[in-house]
């Protein structure tokens, strides 16, 4: 991803993938966003039974310290579905990297292992009220 101008584009930080295991996705810079209030898009596309997922965005200034607590996070989801949360980048003014964490389990001790198809997306508040009226 490569930042921008605060665009009614999505920019994402996680691609569309399956995953079977706890993870880190890239460090992405956010540095050159000139608008505070973004929109992070969790879209889960497949999943199994009896497994849940959380996922949580992590900052940092220098990326080597990503701080005790994310910046933002989605509370466990077992369903597929698109979700969404606010991250004020404004509140957080030294932020300059972000990236995403996630953690998969699953409720009984059955095989298969976790997996989870999802991705991580990026958008500027209020872009799909715009693209809504466009």
């Amino acid at each position: 991803m490569s930042p921008t101008k605060c665009a009614d584009v999505m920019d994402y930080v996680l691609d569309e993938s399956p995953r079977e295991a706890d993870g880190v996705g890239p460090i992405i810079d956010v540095s050159n966003y000139k608008c505070g209030l973004l929109v992070v898009t969790l879209n889960i596309g497949k999943t199994i039974e009896r497994e849940s997922l959380s996922v949580s965005i992590w900052g940092s200034e220098d990326q080597m310290d990503w701080g005790v607590k994310p910046l933002a996070c989605f509370s466990e989801k077992s369903y597929c579905g698109m979700y969404s949360t606010l991250l004020n980048l404004e509140s957080h003014p030294k932020i300059r990297y972000l990236r995403v964490e996630w953690r998969m389990r699953r409720w009984a001790k059955v095989d298969p292992a976790p997996l989870f198809e999802f991705s991580v997306f990026l958008q500027p508040s209020g872009s799909r009220m715009k693209a809504a009226h466009a």
